[in-house]
Parts: C-alpha cells; sequence; structure tokens
C-alpha cells in the first residue's frame, strides 16, 4: 500500500456515502480497534510501576508501533481505501537465543496490593494482551471482505507474533519463563515422527501460469 492518501481531518461519513461492507468484517474490525485502545491504555498503566529500563525500552517501542498501527487500522476501517502509509514491520532488538531448562524458583501467589507489581508480572500482562491480539487478528482477517482492510489486518498477525516472542525473550533471560524440555531420547522420538512425500507433478494447464 504505497499511495499515501492527504493528511486532513476525517469527516463523518453519511449512510449514503457508505460503500457496501461486511457485518462480520464491521464487528470484528470494532473488537479490534477497541483492543488496540485497551493495549495502549493498559501499556500506559504498566509503564508507571516498569523497573527495568530493558522493559521499559520495549514497552515504549511496542506503544509507539501500535499507535501507528491503531491509525492506518482506522484509515482503512473508515473509507475501504488505502492508508496514510502502508503496514510496517516491527523489529525487535534481541538475539533470537533462549534458555532451555527450568531453575528452582519461588512459587507464585497473587499480589495483595498494587506495590507488590514487579516486572515479573508485568511483562506476563503485556505477554498476554499480545499473544491474545495475535489470535484476534489471524482469526478476524478471514472475516473481511474489503480487500484493503483484510491486507492491513493480515499484514499485523506476524508484527504481533514478533511483538510477544520479543517479550518472551525478555522473560526467558530473567527466568520469568522457563521453558521445560524433553528428556534427549523423548524429543528424539518426536522429531523422527513424521517424513516426508514427493509432492505431486500438477498437469500442465495453460490457465495454471504463475503471476509474477
Amino acid at each position: 500500500m504505497h499511495n499515501q492518501i492527504n493528511q486532513q481531518p476525517q469527516q463523518n461519513m453519511s449512510p449514503t456515502s457508505i460503500p457496501q461492507r461486511g457485518g462480520h468484517e464491521l464487528f470484528d474490525s470494532h473488537e479490534i480497534i477497541a483492543t488496540y485502545i485497551n493495549i495502549l491504555d493498559q501499556y500506559l498503566l504498566f509503564d508507571q510501576h516498569i523497573q527495568d529500563p530493558v522493559l521499559k525500552d520495549i514497552s515504549k517501542r511496542q506503544q509507539t508501533f501500535i499507535t501507528d498501527l491503531y491509525n492506518i487500522t482506522v484509515q482503512a476501517f473508515k473509507t475501504g481505501q488505502k492508508p496514510q502509509h502502508e503496514t510496517k514491520t516491527y523489529m525487535m532488538k534481541q538475539d533470537n537465543g533462549a534458555t532451555y531448562g527450568i531453575q528452582p524458583s519461588q512459587p507464585k501467589k497473587p499480589n495483595s496490593s498494587v506495590t507488590e507489581t514487579k516486572d515479573a508480572g508485568l511483562s506476563a500482562y503485556m505477554l498476554g494482551l499480545i499473544k491474545s491480539t495475535a489470535g484476534l487478528l489471524s482469526v478476524s482477517a478471514l472475516e473481511m471482505t474489503n480487500p484493503v482492510l483484510r491486507r492491513v489486518v493480515a499484514d499485523s498477525v506476524s508484527d504481533f507474533i514478533e511483538m510477544g516472542y520479543e517479550i518472551f525473550l525478555y522473560q526467558n533471560q530473567n527466568q520469568y519463563y522457563q521453558v521445560p524440555t524433553l528428556s534427549p531420547q523423548d524429543a528424539a522420538t518426536m522429531l523422527n515422527s513424521y517424513t516426508t512425500v514427493p509432492v505431486p507433478v500438477m498437469p500442465p494447464n495453460q490457465n495454471n501460469q504463475q503471476v509474477h
């Protein structure tokens, strides 16, 4: 979506000027946009309690990205046309290496006051919001009839997966999110459970030409 639209205040659309739109598309879009608002509002609350500068940086970068995504989603939703700019790609800073295995830790329990809220819990709240939104976007994209809005929503799934992975890596590096493993024998058994098969050859057909 490289074509830009004029950055003018959006006017309310009259019923006679609204193009045909699917009901599921409208309902799901409302849920997506409301979810973006919910994430941004909750991130503002989390920011007041985050202590680790690394987690604070993650929070700020994700807020900036989601705010921009919120804006172009609203534009595509209201007009059905290309938004102000094309969808962007979220890029995390961390290395991709995870630490495997479980180390003993203190049992977890609910906090008795807000002052007990720590970075471990705050990052878990962030991860829960991002993971649930990735699922919402995946399901909703299948209900979009408008091609522009569908592409905006579909393209955003991988960004939320990346944001979720970024928070997971932060938690994993701080032993907030530990990754259990199977024994080598059980892992090998699982990995060798499947094998590949030949890919069927499509019969020659003039209608099956590749589109470049």
